[in-house]
């Protein structure tokens, strides 16, 4: 079965600089925006913002 293109492969960056990055799915057509999460960060061993890159 096909993936659908309503929701497509993400690539969340870290805000902190260190290069960290993590893949995920989201939902276009309900979320148009950029994403932003909390994620934890292992370089700098703390939760810091990662936002959706394109």
């Amino acid at each position: 079965m096909a993936r659908s293109t309503a929701r497509p492969v993400v690539k969340l960056r870290s805000t902190a600089g260190t290069g960290v990055t993590y893949v995920t799915r989201k939902n276009r057509l309900s979320d148009p925006d950029r994403m932003t999460l909390r994620k934890y960060d292992p370089v700098t061993r703390e939760h810091v913002l990662f936002r959706e890159e394109r």
